[in-house]
């Protein structure tokens, strides 16, 4: 039986404030402001999309993992201005997704890392499906697998007690 799942990257409420910070302001804080040169090249961790040709991002460190463990982690993300965070659908996966090698590394509820994976992202739900076999896999964070970078996080839906997937 498939297990549902939901696919979130950054939301916005977190980074907002950047958008509006001088580029002085963001050089303090170890911030850079890009021009994307390269299709795809840019994967934005707000919208989930990769970010077009001569649109400003901006690239910074990111606590991706905050989390109490042992396993808490950061790194370098992307984000487009001024985009809304992506709000996909049940089970939903973005196209920046299927086009890269990713590393996937399994989480349990104490965000303690189970297991890892590399996939090639045509094949990333399939991937899901199995590792979410696991009972004790409780959430997954997507990274680009040559670059290490953070793309997303797919986080089990669970099912209610009557056997509903809670939404």
């Amino acid at each position: 039986m498939a297990t549902d799942f939901i696919i979130s990257g950054i939301q916005k409420a977190e980074i907002q404030h950047l958008f509006s910070l001088s580029n002085e302001e963001l050089t303090s804080r170890g911030i850079t402001r890009m021009t994307v040169d390269e299709y795809p090249g840019y994967p934005c961790r707000l919208s989930l999309e990769d970010a077009p040709i001569g649109e400003e991002v901006l690239a910074f460190n990111y606590e991706h993992h905050a989390i109490q463990s042992p396993y808490r982690a950061s790194g370098p993300v992307f984000v487009r201005l001024n985009q809304e965070a992506a709000q996909l659908e049940k089970n939903e996966i973005p196209a920046m997704l299927l086009h890269r090698y990713l590393s996937l590394r399994v989480y349990d509820d104490h965000g303690m890392m189970i297991d890892a994976t590399t996939v090639v992202g045509e094949h990333l739900e399939d991937a899901i499906q199995t590792i979410f076999r696991d009972p004790a896999a409780k959430y997954i964070q997507v990274h680009n697998a040559r670059p290490g970078c953070y793309n997303c996080q797919v986080d089990r839906i669970p099912k209610g007690p009557g056997g509903d997937f809670l939404q």
